[in-house]
């Protein structure tokens, strides 16, 4: 059997990562949050209760977001560092909002029936199992709304990095379509994936590597080793020019990538034929008759 994680995905570094405390939400998850909001439009069902996927990560004002447009609904936040935890209920201010460990353990009282995932997947190492989780997780008749990004995000940077003879600048990132293989293959229902990119630019190398770094870390297995050196980092700043537009500044593509999806009623398998033999049918017929007349 395929191994289904990423083969440019370092398991060990995308766990340190997982639990390296992030502060703030990144500015660029915030936006995609409050892009994503909207969709929110296209579900009719209004959830009597959600939960917020690593909320700090993912982007703290979509709980604002979502309070509003479920005012009524019970929300819970899963986040694997407790000083999140701490942050998003905090932010929450709400007395019913509780924080769920990594387990998602003791089960909520109330079996979520939206589960709100911001930025997140493109980080994981095993992200078949993360979205067999997230199924687990939800109500029956639920549904999953995600982001993350695409393959084409940072194709400016990875280029220049190509061309310099250096090893990647970041692990390779999942085409929407194979999530949507994914979704299915752990029981979603009637997926839904569109895309857009963003550009942004950057006044300065060193903004531009600001932003990068709040955005998460490099998790390819063929990242240079060690630290770098001042030497290199004036290279890398140097180099960085090159993505100077008309203007001046520094630009970089980001690929987003939405999916939605719904957890359907589990379904018996049934086997498409039954074969048997003429003795067996001629059988069958006699005992669904009774016996035969003497």
């Amino acid at each position: 059997m395929n191994d289904p994680r990423p083969p440019t995905i370092d398991p060990v570094a995308a766990a340190r990562w997982q639990q390296r405390p992030q502060p703030v939400s990144p500015w660029l998850h915030e936006e995609v949050a409050r892009r994503m909001e909207p969709r929110l439009d296209w579900i009719v069902r209004r959830p009597r209760s959600w939960l917020h996927w690593e909320p700090v990560r993912g982007g703290l004002q979509a709980q604002a977001l979502l309070a509003q447009r479920y005012p009524e609904a019970r929300c819970e936040v899963h986040a694997v560092v407790p000083q999140e935890q701490t942050l998003a209920v905090r932010a929450a201010k709400r007395p019913w909002w509780r924080a769920l460990g990594t387990a998602l353990k003791p089960p909520p009282a109330l079996p979520p029936e939206l589960l709100w995932a911001n930025m997140s997947l493109h980080m994981s190492a095993d992200p078949q199992a993360l979205i067999a989780q997230w199924h687990e997780a939800l109500a029956v008749d639920g549904f999953l709304m995600f982001s993350c990004l695409g393959p084409d995000t940072l194709r400016e940077l990875r280029a220049l990095y190509q061309a310099l003879g250096w090893p990647a600048p970041a692990h390779e990132y999942t085409d929407m379509h194979d999530w949507g293989d994914m979704l299915v293959s752990a029981g979603f229902a009637e997926p839904v994936m569109d895309m857009e990119r963003i550009e942004l630019s950057f006044e300065t190398p060193q903004r531009l590597l600001q932003e990068l770094r709040e955005l998460g870390r490099n998790l390819h297995p063929a990242r240079f080793a060690g630290l770098r050196g001042r030497r290199w980092q004036g290279r890398l700043h140097e180099a960085l020019g090159q993505l100077a537009g008309a203007d001046g500044r520094l630009r970089l593509s980001f690929e987003i990538i939405y999916g939605h999806a719904f957890k359907p009623q589990r379904r018996l398998t049934v086997a498409p034929e039954t074969r048997l033999s003429l003795d067996e049918m001629r059988g069958s017929l006699r005992r669904g008759r009774g016996p035969a007349p003497g």
